[in-house]
């Protein structure tokens, strides 16, 4: 039994990342010791559907902006965080992302860091994100900051500056550029493909899908060749919804990503990026 004191804060945060209702995510708090993470994965192991928390939703509230540079080989998508969204809708904000974003594709910056150094109108970055801290009265910060390099890379931004997604092509192709970023955008895949899913993630879905499986009663008594392959299935399910060139194509539910994108001139995909608010 947890010795950890599970607040109504903590309650309320599992509950808002989850949509799970607030006794179960108590308990899984309880069960975890007050483990966040670690409790998305009790309630997902106990049937539940919920979406485990993603690194690209880190800044509640900020700017997301994505571009590229002028020969379009190289991509920069950052947020430039805030406490409110009272200040990320204020126009005088937006420019003030807007000129770091610039400054990050003028100067070719590899980091965050490398770009707080960078000079604009005389100020480096880092001074210039203080005086605004200053003046606004909330914390303000480089909270991400993805470079992406290919042959051609396309951008998008969603919404109010709400997200930022980047795609690596491997030839210039405008069109089939923005669509698989609003793909991404929607869709939300955690890797190109099934061998580029990072073996962490692999390892927990493939812990979770056997959770639910020695919990389902038709399970009991089946062979473990019978399970490992029926396991197996579900993992290639995960694969298809979760990757991006088997899902579903958002233009056209007929056909998949990978498909369009043969059809778009056999155009491949050597990377994205994807931030967005939380």
């Amino acid at each position: 039994m947890s010795t950890v004191t599970i607040s109504a804060q903590d309650i309320n945060k599992l509950r808002q990342a989850t949509g799970a209702g607030m006794m179960d995510c108590r308990k899984a708090l309880t069960e975890t010791n007050g483990d966040f993470e670690a409790a998305i994965d009790w309630l997902r192991k106990q049937g539940q559907k919920v979406a485990a928390k993603r690194s690209d939703r880190e800044a509640k509230e900020g700017v997301v902006i994505a571009q590229t540079s002028a020969d379009g080989k190289t991509g920069f998508v950052l947020c430039i965080s805030c406490e409110t969204d009272f200040v990320s809708k204020n126009a005088e904000f937006v420019a003030f992302a807007q000129s770091i974003a610039d400054a990050a594709v003028a100067n070719n910056v590899k980091s965050a860091e490398e770009l707080s150094e960078v000079v604009i109108n005389g100020a480096k970055v880092s001074d210039l994100i203080n005086d605004k801290l200053a003046a606004i009265g909330e914390k303000i910060g480089i909270s991400r900051f993805e470079r992406l390099e290919a042959p051609y890379v396309a951008s998008y931004i969603h919404g109010a500056y709400r997200m930022g997604v980047l795609v690596g092509l491997s030839t210039e192709a405008a069109e089939a550029g923005k669509d698989v970023a609003m793909q991404i955008a929607a869709m939300n895949p955690v890797a190109v493909d099934p061998e580029s899913v990072p073996a962490d993630v692999v390892a927990r879905e493939k812990d979770i899908v056997m959770e639910l499986m020695k919990q389902d009663p038709k399970m009991a008594g089946k062979p473990d060749e019978m399970i490992a392959k029926i396991a197996e299935g579900k993992m290639n399910a995960f694969f298809k919804e979760q990757t991006l060139l088997a899902q579903a194509f958002v233009k056209d539910a007929s056909k998949s990503v990978a498909d369009y994108l043969k059809a778009s001139g056999d155009v491949k995909v050597t990377e994205f990026k994807r931030v967005a608010l939380g």
